[in-house]
Parts: structure tokens; C-alpha cells; sequence
């Protein structure tokens, strides 16, 4: 059984392995049909975070059940499933409240993708392991194809989630996107499927922009340009300690920012002015689960279409050399 393997900056190489087997009646194996990178994949080969190698790779994937345990009801083998990126159990009292990023009953952290909670594999391998299956995989829905549901496992569903949590309480508000992750683009799409009156994408880079555009923002280079407070709702998409700031600064009295960047240096916040503004800031790893009904309905009904902000197709065998190139957002395809 072959898996991608990062080992080390710049290295990635094919690993063989064991065939999978199930040992626990919650467990089903699937095998990924369609994967992507995230912004973090890209980091890691880059070798900008640091977690070192060696460790399979890739944490998004739509795959198709192959083999289920005895306690998988409402699974069939041939279904295709989004994978979300966490291992969870579904049934203790932080799974219930809608926290699986933080499940009781698996090791802290535990991930496909990244060997912090133990050992799960990567989505980047042939086949893979998924414990309580029933309560972790969300089968596609009519019309969704694996292409576009790919980056449900993390980024897509993030940046959802991103959106929701300002918009919940300030429907129809003004949304800033503070860009340079992917996951902003898909934040420009998601706030205007889910009503804000006005979405305004900043970002430096040109491609992005086009992007974030065809979704229907207004786009603007700096959002240091901005006026301070216009925005009852802001996303830092940026993983930029200055995209921070302009995010902050842009947020509105009694406004709500939050950050979907992964900072692996101390960053500056403006408590002072936040405290003075009654701003709220939430960051945190997402909770995938919870969040796939919807996030799978805006596909299906085409308000939201992901596809869009992929930088090129990839074959799964081209992996150790193609992604060492970093390219913004592969599909990659296994068949």
C-alpha cells in the first residue's frame, strides 16, 4: 500500500506499507478518489512549520468506502464520502456539543495528515483507516461531485465556519476577507451565499483577486486602506501578522473577527483597542463534522462552487515531484 511521504524540507517520496486491515467494529477503510493540498501542506514541504518527517501527508480527500466494520449502518461500500481531517469519536460530550477538533477519547491533536495525536496515515495514500466511520464520514449528496467536495475535509468547511460565526448573530452585514490563504477565497463565496450586503476581499495578489471577484466581492489590494470599523464581520485569511492587524483594525464596535491563519510566531493584538470596541476574536482548529450538511447543500444547489479556486490538476502518481513545485491548490486524482 503506497502513501506520500513528507521527509523533510523539500523531500517528499512514495512509502509502501501494509495493506490496511480493520481491527475494530467502528473502523472502514476508504480509498481517496479526489485530494487537495491546504495552504498547511504547502508550509510543511516548504519547510516553514516545524514538524519534521518522516510522516504521510495530505489531510483533505473525498474517498470511496471499499470495507466497513461491523458497526458501520448506514455506510455502503462504493459510497463517496468527505473525510474530515480530525479523529473523532462522534459520541462523547465535546463530539456532541459540536467539538470534535477536541474529542475526549483520542489523543490531543490527532490528525490525518500531521503525526501529532499518534499515527493515522495520510489522505495522500491509496487507502486509509477511518475509526468510527459512521459518525465521521458524510456521504456526498446528489450533484456534488468529489472534485469539488475535495477540500471539505479542512479548508473549505473552515472557511465556512469562518463566515457563519460572524454573520450567525449579524445577518446581512459587511463582510472583509483579509486574503492570502485559499481559505479566504472560499470565505468571499460563502459570505455572499449566506446574504452579507457587501463582501470586500484584500489581497496583493492578482490571481487571488480574479478569484474572489467571480464570487462577487469587491476586491481592494491592502486592507490597511480601509476605514477603521467598517466591517462588523472580518476574516483573517491572511497568516500574516500585518493581515491580522488590518483585519482587527477593520472590525466594527461590537464587531467579530476570526482567524482561520496558523501562526507559528507570536503575533501582535490589539487588546486595548478591542477591549475599548468590545471586538470579539476567535481562532481555533475546525470542527468539520458539524458544519458538512450545510456546507455540502450550498454545493448542491450551486451557490457555491469550490472548483473554482484550483491552480492545476495533478495525477496521484505525479505527487512527489509536482507538489514539490508548491502549487497554489492541486485536485489531485487518483484514477
Amino acid at each position: 500500500m503506497k502513501s506520500l511521504t513528507f521527509t523533510g524540507k523539500g523531500r517528499l517520496s512514495w512509502s509502501d506499507g501494509p495493506q490496511p486491515r480493520i481491527q475494530q467494529p467502528h473502523e472502514a477503510i476508504v480509498a481517496p478518489v479526489a485530494a487537495t493540498t491546504c495552504d498547511l501542506d504547502r508550509a510543511i514541504i516548504a519547510g516553514h512549520t516545524p514538524f519534521q518527517g518522516p510522516f504521510a501527508l495530505g489531510h483533505e480527500c473525498v474517498a470511496r468506502v471499499v470495507e466497513l466494520g461491523s458497526n458501520d449502518e448506514g455506510l455502503s461500500v462504493g459510497d463517496h464520502v468527505v473525510v474530515p481531517w480530525h479523529i473523532a469519536c462522534g459520541s462523547c460530550a465535546l463530539c456532541e456539543a459540536g467539538r470534535p477538533s477536541l474529542c475526549s477519547r483520542t489523543p490531543a491533536y490527532a490528525m490525518f495528515g500531521i503525526p501529532l495525536g499518534g499515527e493515522w496515515g495520510g489522505m495522500f495514500s491509496e487507502l486509509l483507516v477511518v475509526p468510527w466511520a459512521r459518525t465521521t464520514l458524510t456521504r456526498l449528496p446528489e450533484g456534488v461531485t468529489a472534485a469539488a467536495a475535495a477540500a471539505a475535509s479542512d479548508s473549505l468547511t473552515d472557511a465556512y465556519g469562518a463566515v457563519r460565526a460572524g454573520l450567525r448573530d449579524r445577518p446581512g452585514q459587511p463582510v472583509l476577507v483579509a486574503g492570502g490563504l485559499t481559505h479566504g477565497l472560499y470565505a468571499c463565496a460563502f459570505a455572499v451565499a449566506l446574504g452579507s450586503s457587501d463582501v470586500v476581499y484584500a489581497d496583493s495578489d492578482a490571481r487571488r483577486r480574479a478569484i474572489a471577484e467571480s464570487y462577487g466581492a469587491r476586491t481592494v489590494e491592502d486592507a490597511g486602506d480601509l476605514d477603521a470599523g467598517a466591517f462588523p464581520v472580518t476574516v483573517d485569511a491572511s497568516a500574516n501578522p500585518r493581515g491580522l492587524t488590518a483585519a482587527l483594525r477593520a472590525t466594527a464596535p461590537g464587531g467579530h473577527c476570526h482567524s482561520v491563519g496558523i501562526y507559528f510566531e507570536p503575533a501582535k493584538v490589539p487588546l486595548m483597542s478591542m477591549y475599548m470596541d468590545a471586538v470579539t476574536f476567535t481562532t481555533g482548529r475546525p470542527d468539520i463534522t458539524p458544519h458538512l450538511p450545510a456546507v455540502l447543500s450550498l454545493l448542491a444547489s450551486g451557490q457555491v462552487d469550490p472548483t473554482r479556486v484550483y491552480s492545476d490538476t495533478l495525477a496521484y502518481e505525479d505527487l512527489p515531484q509536482a507538489l514539490l513545485a508548491l502549487p497554489a491548490k492541486p485536485l489531485v486524482l487518483f484514477d
